[in-house]
């Protein structure tokens, strides 16, 4: 009976966290280069192992990074993938928000392919840690704790992850720039 009640509870604490960080996933899968075709797929698979280490989750800490680093794991697994090495352009639907003009929408959606363009020239492992930090807004002691590096070693990554990324944008903006 016991067994049945923590089995009870954590399945209410997936559940919560299932439509809390949903979202959150989703868009850190996108983020680390998951494919749109492949996001529904790949989330479904990263919370399927959440439910099983459920267990080990410490509700103390902040679920974000934990939950990250699931997503980091699985988007380097899918990205050793050959089938998805290869990034097809021009498949993405187009936005449909009125608010902006045609020309501001035209240069919002280049700004965010040319940084997801970047993002993915950042070696995997200082990915992990740039995106946590840079666009989570992760505390590098919690990036540290989830990715399970020294705290050091995070803050490096992080240092040279930025070099990367703006190496990154240089030369996109560069190819973007020629006629």
């Amino acid at each position: 009976m016991a067994a049945a009640l923590v089995d009870m509870s954590e399945r209410a604490r997936f559940d919560a966290i299932f439509e809390a960080e949903f979202a959150y996933l989703w868009t850190s899968l996108r983020r680390l280069g998951v494919q749109e075709r492949d996001l529904e797929d790949l989330t479904h698979d990263v919370f399927l192992e959440v439910y099983r280490r459920i267990g080990t989750y410490d509700p103390a800490r902040p679920i974000r990074p934990w939950l990250f680093a699931f997503a980091f794991r699985f988007a380097s697994d899918y990205r050793r993938l050959a089938r998805h090495r290869r990034e097809v352009m021009g498949t993405e639907a187009e936005e449909s928000d009125p608010l902006p003009s045609a020309d501001r929408l035209l240069q919002m959606k280049q700004n965010q392919h040319l940084v997801e363009r970047a993002i993915g020239k950042i070696d995997p492992d200082r990915q992990a840690v740039f995106i946590l930090h840079e666009l989570d807004e992760t505390p590098m002691a919690e990036i540290a704790a989830a990715l399970e590096i020294p705290v050091n070693t995070a803050y490096s990554r992080l240092r040279l992850a930025r070099e990367e990324f703006r190496e990154a944008v240089k030369r996109e903006s560069r190819k973007e720039a020629r006629p």
